[in-house]
């Protein structure tokens, strides 16, 4: 009898865990109609998700949101939203079920968008990070984390860092694409970029280390200077404060 019992609880277990929603998603149909004309990725992560989303044939941004949500009614607090800014701060209960293995329907004001999963893959730089500090001249620059901050959350194959202030509302640029992290190699392949549609298609190499749970990342900007930045974890940091 006990075994009975048992394996119904492990296959529930079991079902609970693949519907997991971290890792990284692109929206495939909109409405009942595919979506051919525009590239709209989403990364879910830590509980934290943020959306990019470009023109396919010229590479213009459209938009960026955001923001925590709840993995257990998958209920989403804006903290950027270029789209709707009148909705940052606010909290939605979309709808959203699991179609199949990798697709997730999610019913929302909007309308009715089917997601297809891109990745679900897991490194040692997958997380959503807020960056602490700045080096220059070999001088370190702390940063405190509020209400205006960047993000970079990284989950499955994809990228994307957000600046934005969420008490004012501003947004200050976004840009993701997709990515590889091995050996101490961050690769970044540029896919959109709000404030230069030239820089999409680029790819750009780092150095990488996790150290005390931080991100310490190095080499050169989208524009050739030097850089070495220090990203901890988003929970993390503001939990200290």
């Amino acid at each position: 009898m006990k075994k009975l019992i048992i394996i119904p609880i492990i296959l529930i277990a079991s079902f609970v865990f693949s519907q997991s929603l971290e890792g990284s998603w692109k929206l495939i149909e909109e409405n009942g109609m595919p979506v051919t004309q525009r590239e709209v990725i989403r990364i879910y992560q830590d509980n934290y998700f943020a959306e990019g989303a470009k023109n396919k044939d010229t590479n213009d941004f459209l938009w960026a949101l955001g923001g925590e949500y709840n993995t257990d009614d998958y209920s989403a607090t804006f903290d950027f939203n270029t789209k709707n800014p009148e909705l940052v701060g606010e909290t939605q209960n979309p709808k959203l079920i699991f179609e199949s293995e990798g697709k997730i329907t999610i019913n929302n004001v909007t309308g009715v968008e089917v997601w297809e999963r891109t990745s679900a893959n897991q490194n040692d730089l997958s997380g959503n990070w807020v960056i602490t500090g700045i080096k220059r001249n070999e001088e370190l620059r702390e940063m405190q984390p509020g209400a205006r901050r960047t993000i970079k959350i990284l989950g499955g194959d994809r990228f994307q860092w957000v600046a934005f202030n969420s008490e004012t509302r501003e947004f200050f640029g976004s840009g993701g694409g997709s990515y590889t992290a091995e050996d101490g190699k961050y690769i970044e392949n540029i896919d959109f970029f709000s404030r230069d549609k030239e820089r999409v298609g680029a790819s750009l190499e780092f150095d990488f280390e996790v150290k005390d749970g931080e991100w310490h990342h190095s080499g050169k900007s989208s524009k050739g200077d030097p850089m070495y930045e220090i990203w901890s974890s988003y929970v993390q940091a503001y939990t200290k404060n």
